[in-house]
């Protein structure tokens, strides 16, 4: 008992700021769309992506976090997560008045339609868009504000110190030692027509309701420490989160660029 409230101590000081999809969730989701959106809309982010691949823009948002513009330093930060309180939905909680994913998804998505934008405002938008997607099928995105979405609950993750957020944006994905290309390729295979229609009749707003109730079972059930039975028991939620997340991502941008 002593060793492990030592540990959790260590993890107190090691704790970082609300993160994002780690990057393996964000390219198999945005890969995976790649391989389910229409003709139009394929061209589309083509011509706004040039020669970067929707797996490669799917981290974008992450890695300009250093940017000293102020955009990136000062604006995007509340565009990755929602804050809902426990027993709220997101319709009753306390907005945050600097926007959220869900704000943010509607703010890019009116950027990519806009004849009138530029292009780099457009590929800003579009790293976006698919960044929001990807992250609001990770259900701790919908998190907590009193613990950050779960980065301020402290776990032992396989031995490692850690937080419960780091815990499902990164570490039960990794766990499977797969690249990104062999997720989509494993993922894809299993994924039927009958899914794709189901999948691509919710709206952002119900990602938002999935996340909640996933959100309060992980809550419910990740204290301590957390091995290999926690990696069983969540690793059908995740491939399912990530499925959906990708054919979700190219509904959505199919009808953009309808």
């Amino acid at each position: 008992m002593r060793k492990f409230a030592f540990l959790l101590f260590a993890v107190t000081l090691a704790t970082s700021n609300v993160s994002a999809y780690g990057p393996t969730g964000h390219r198999v989701i945005a890969e995976l769309a790649s391989l389910h959106l229409t003709p139009e809309a394929r061209a589309a982010v083509e011509r706004i992506l040039g020669d970067e691949f929707m797996a490669e823009a799917s981290t974008m948002p992450d890695e300009m976090r250093s940017n000293p513009d102020e955009f990136w330093q000062r604006e995007a930060g509340p565009y990755h997560y929602i804050n809902v309180s426990p027993g709220q939905t997101y319709e009753e909680s306390e907005k945050n008045p600097a926007g959220d994913a869900l704000t943010a998804l509607e703010k890019f998505t009116a950027v990519l339609k806009d004849d009138a934008a530029s292009v780099e405002d457009k590929r800003r938008a579009i790293w976006f868009v698919i960044h929001i997607v990807g992250d609001l099928h990770q259900p701790l995105h919908v998190g907590h504000p009193e613990d950050r979405g779960g980065n301020r609950v402290d776990v032992v993750w396989m031995e490692e110190l850690t937080n419960l957020h780091r815990v499902w944006d990164e570490h039960i994905i990794d766990h499977r030692d797969l690249s990104f290309t062999e997720w989509t390729r494993f993922l894809n295979r299993k994924i039927k027509p009958e899914m794709i229609t189901r999948w691509q009749e919710a709206k952002p707003i119900d990602w938002v309701h999935e996340d909640i109730v996933l959100r309060d079972d992980i809550y419910a059930n990740s204290h301590g420490i957390l091995s290999w039975d926690y990696a069983y028991k969540y690793m059908p939620l995740i491939k399912s989160q990530l499925s959906k997340g990708g054919v979700r991502l190219a509904g959505y941008l199919n009808e953009v660029f309808k």
